[in-house]
């Protein structure tokens, strides 16, 4: 084709796009245009930036041209750097557009590449765009139609330049055989010398002989204990289809006997409990109704695997004697429910499972930039703005855009940007989990993370405004219409701080907080905790906002406008005074700026009912949580490179999860030392080995009188890459038990231990058993319970030499199953049980003892590589 040619045809597809556009069936165009996506490298000439492209392949026979569309998406946020033959264009959040320039045309049957670098490397599928779709204009700029895209491929990531970060990324690629290396020293236990409990009891003595649980045994209980004795009774009925009756009141019959008496073990009062069990049968005696309800859950796993694969009677407990009590009173999970929304019924199977393994605090994160999740009476905008994401026309709208895949449309199915929780729900989880001695922290996050609530009331004053009710309107508002500020948060937000120089934004916070407290009340209980966040208000915020300026006039003493932050809390805990509320807090909200720009702990809020959250423990000021225990703070540590549930299992791009801080697995979650965690503190972000004798050699450390000031762990499940329950299940189990075993169990003899080297190799023993403790006598219970949970199998570890295939589990006790003519293994397969001669491919898969597998893994003799398929 001449040139005069290209442009005759190129004019003639311009004039056809906005003569033909009326009569476009956009809907059938789209169905017919195919999108791939992939990432080309990290390793680019400038460190730290990913090169990717689009493709795009027009098989409809309708013109794509210059003007008249945007495709719009969702990605893990990432700076947009440069793009051709397109624009892209980051608008707010994980909201992005790629959109036509000038000479763009894409006809019927034709393809183009668009090439683009970004920031930061990108190595997983869940960074990938999601949740695409077009939207059509007509000629004076209206959105005419929205269409989601339904052809998107996410091109496999194969080459270690799209597998690792750039080359500062010292991880080793993922592979078959790195997952070898990594499970190499674990060595098969004998089962029967495996104490089923997880977490491991403070003291437990074995009997010789069996108990055995029949039908007609009852359970009798103390005054007090019957919510125990009930919940005992369910999970045993549940278990065998048999009902076994309770009654108040205690006899000399053999059966399960529920007591309360004084006592302490290993110290505590608190929670702690004794189970015997013997020829006359089992008695759990609690220092309160919680303990009883900890030995009920031991008494319960005692049952083994036998019991929760065959699920019938005669059930048997061996005779033993426990003591047991918690290391620390405050064990939590905390579960983002505004990212990606999770209904009730998963809430209430996760409360459950957690209280299982002993946790008793859960920090319900219903409020975030991306969604508003619970209903508050009189303000009915929070759920209907802030609890559904759909698309807008611009990031200024008053709603909430579309993120994490969510898509154009508010409740679309398979997504989970929508969503709420009525009052009735929200009573109706903090009555279940009361029952299972869980305390539900709420949370309102403010100053920053707040876009959802600030759009919600923005669309209020709008609506108000229009009906000319100025005073009512101006009510709850949380924005300075006249603030100027350029910022960006770290999820790359625009717009996601409160005007703290308002008393509206107060009278809001106020208003959430008594509607909270009478939701409590209906529920039996006091709101006693809660959560204000605080955490990531970016540099910027408030810098152009008059109302600030003149705030920062009144109070020179302020000086640095990030210090509002500060002023904002201060003024929050005087309003909330009388309310006897503890105020729980990311760690950021006690900092202050100094005059050099350090931020350093602010003693303001010790001893004032202030519980910082300490998650650093990595960057910029690892030792902040001794810093702020030694001044007088109680703290909870959810240390990130040990309890961030929503950091992948590894660096393997088919493994779902975030990796800004490393990967996190069981054996992290496990091995962690809460009063000298740099020991615990293995690698960097990025995957380089810390030589934590030297590197945390200035680091402030815990005092020995400010232990007691650690009151807790809470591990966090963050959602930006959770769809659905069996994702989030996925990314907590096993996790969970390991950090079960961190939260409750007492103090581990490797903790003490000042050499390093030895502390390692004691670890390495004590993680053996544990390991084999999950593989041998946790998967099948998690199977049953509540139906069973979505527990993640890891792919067989495995590696060829001279001819023969070596192949090994993370878990001691899981199978390996093989075959060789390229069929999906199965329980019927062929069994590994030691080094195999091949020739050709193999594939291999783990399962467990209920049949539950992993994903499929290929390796071969010559040239071999790790190929795995769901």
């Amino acid at each position: 084709m001449n040139k005069i040619t290209r442009i005759v045809a190129y004019l003639l597809l311009i004039s056809c796009f906005f003569s033909c556009q009326p009569s476009t069936n956009w809907k059938e165009a789209v169905d017919s245009i195919y999108i791939d996506w992939e990432v080309k490298t990290n390793f680019t000439e400038e460190e730290g930036q990913f090169e990717a492209s689009f493709g795009i392949e027009n098989r409809s026979q309708y013109p794509l041209g210059e003007k008249g569309w945007d495709l719009f998406f969702s990605m893990a946020p990432r700076g947009i750097l440069s793009s051709e033959n397109a624009k892209i264009t980051h608008i707010n959040g994980d909201w992005y557009k790629l959109s036509p320039i000038d000479g763009f045309a894409l006809a019927p049957g034709e393809s183009i590449l668009i090439p683009y670098v970004g920031i930061e490397g990108v190595i997983k599928e869940t960074d990938a765009p999601m949740g695409m779709y077009f939207v059509f204009y007509s000629e004076d700029g209206t959105s005419e139609e929205v269409i989601p895209v339904k052809n998107l491929e996410v091109k496999p990531f194969l080459r270690d330049e799209q597998r690792l970060r750039g080359a500062m990324d010292e991880e080793a690629p993922y592979s078959a055989e790195s997952q070898y290396e990594r499970n190499e020293n674990l060595v098969k236990l004998d089962k029967e010398e495996l104490l089923p409990i997880i977490p491991t009891p403070f003291s437990v003595r074995k009997g010789n002989g069996q108990f055995i649980l029949e039908e007609k045994l009852a359970i009798e209980f103390e005054n007090g204990l019957s919510n125990e004795a009930k919940y005992l009774s369910e999970k045993l009925s549940e278990l065998t289809g048999v009902k076994f009756s309770t009654h108040e009141g205690v006899s000399n019959n053999q059966g399960i006997v529920l007591k309360l008496a004084k006592m302490e073990v290993n110290g505590k009062r608190d929670e702690a409990y004794k189970l015997d069990v013997n020829q006359n049968g089992v008695v759990l005696t609690g220092s309160d109704p919680a303990g009883v309800f900890y030995g009920v859950q031991s008494l319960l796993a005692l049952l083994g695997n036998d019991a929760y694969l065959n699920q019938k009677l005669p059930l048997s407990l061996p005779y033993i004697n426990i003591a047991d009590s918690p290391r620390f009173g405050f064990r939590s999970l905390h579960m983002d429910v505004a990212r990606n929304f999770q209904t009730k019924e998963t809430i209430k199977r996760t409360l459950d499972i957690m209280s299982h393994y002993k946790l008793n605090h859960f920090l319900f994160y219903t409020t975030e930039d991306e969604g508003w999740r619970l209903e508050i009476p009189g303000l009915p905008e929070l759920t209907e703005v802030g609890g559904q994401r759909q698309h807008a026309s611009s990031m200024d709208d008053p709603s909430v855009h579309p993120g994490y895949g969510s898509g154009p449309f508010a409740y679309m199915e398979g997504k989970n940007g929508s969503g709420f929780y009525t009052k009735d729900e929200f009573v109706d989880i903090l009555k279940y989990a009361k029952e299972r001695h869980i305390t539900v922290i709420p949370v309102l996050n403010f100053p920053g993370h707040a876009r959802a609530a600030i759009k919600s009331m923005e669309k209020r004053y709008l609506d108000l405004m229009e009906e000319g009710r100025t005073e009512e309107a101006e009510a709850y508002r949380l924005v300075d219409p006249e603030d100027k500020s350029q910022y960006m948060s770290a999820q790359s937000f625009k717009d996601n701080v409160v005007n703290v120089a308002n008393a509206s934004t107060f009278d809001f916070y106020l208003k959430v907080v008594d509607e909270l407290t009478k939701m409590y009340a209906e529920a039996g209980l006091e709101l006693k905790k809660m959560h204000s966040g605080g955490d990531e208000v970016a540099e910027g915020a408030w810098t152009a906002s008059p109302q600030a300026r003149e705030l920062l006039k009144k109070l020179p003493e302020i000086k640095d406008p990030k210090n509002l932050q500060t002023y904002f809390f201060s003024t929050l805990l005087e309003k909330l005074e009388g309310r006897d509320l503890e105020m729980h807090v990311w760690e950021e909200m006690v900092l202050l700026k100094d005059e050099s720009g350090v931020y350093k702990p602010n003693p303001a809020f010790a001893g004032k009912k202030v519980v910082p959250y300490i998650w650093n423990n990595m960057f910029d000021y690892p030792d902040l949580g001794y810093q702020l225990a030694n001044m007088g703070y109680d703290v909870v540590l959810c240390n990130v490179s040990n309890f961030y549930f929503d950091l992948a299992y590894s660096n393997d791009p088919e493994e779902p999860g975030l990796y800004w801080a490393g990967f996190v697995n069981t054996k992290n979650a496990w091995a962690f030392a809460p009063y000298d965690w740099f020991k615990t503190t293995y690698k960097t972000s990025m995957g380089r080995t810390i030589d934590r004798a030297k590197e945390f050699k200035d680091m402030v450390r815990i005092n020995p009188d400010a232990k007691d000031h650690i009151i807790g762990l809470e591990a966090q499940l963050w959602t930006e890459t959770v769809k659905g329950s069996d994702m989030a299940e996925y990314y907590m189990f096993p996790k969970m038990l390991g950090f079960a075993e961190s939260a409750w169990a007492a103090e581990r003899d490797w903790e003490k231990e000042p050499d390093l080297v030895k502390m390692d190799q004691n670890i390495a023993k004590g993680w053996n058993q544990f390991a084999n403790r999950i593989g041998q006598t946790a998967l099948a219970k998690l199977s049953w319970w509540n139906g069973g949970y979505n527990y993640r199998i890891a792919p067989p570890g495995a590696k060829v030499e001279d001819g023969k295939l070596f192949a090994n589990v993370n878990f001691p006790g899981l199978q390996i199953r093989y075959t060789t003519d390229g069929s999906e293994p199965n329980e019927e397969s062929a069994l590994y049980t030691g080094p195999v001669e091949i020739e050709g491919e193999v594939t291999l898969k783990v399962f467990d003892e209920t049949g539950k597998g992993s994903r499929t893994i290929k390796v071969s003799p010559k040239n071999w590589e790790l190929r795995e398929s769901n």
